[in-house]
């Protein structure tokens, strides 16, 4: 049995989205135009296998810890999955 998603519905009115003229469409530097190169990269880092769905969870952490990482910029927890990773891996 498939489990029901936890987020909420999008409010977004898709429909308009995708009538958008480009002229209209506003990019930031928080949300910049996709480049190519980006989309390759997520198919080529784990080749074409789909990725398997991450889990959420609450976990206690030094507060130094967490700064470092924190401190490292965006995508902190991605490293802090990877580090986690190449313990596991090294255990084996």
């Amino acid at each position: 049995m498939k489990k029901p998603s936890s987020s909420k519905a999008s409010k977004t009115d898709w429909t308009r989205v995708r009538n958008l003229p480009s002229r209209q469409i506003k990019l930031s530097r928080e949300h910049p135009e996709a480049d190519v190169s980006h989309v390759v990269r997520g198919i080529v880092r784990r080749g074409l296998r789909p990725i398997p769905p991450k889990a959420s969870v609450s976990l206690r952490l030094d507060a130094d810890v967490l700064a470092w990482f924190k401190a490292q910029g965006r995508g902190y927890q991605t490293r802090m999955n990877a580090v986690l990773r190449a313990f596991k891996d090294a255990s084996l």
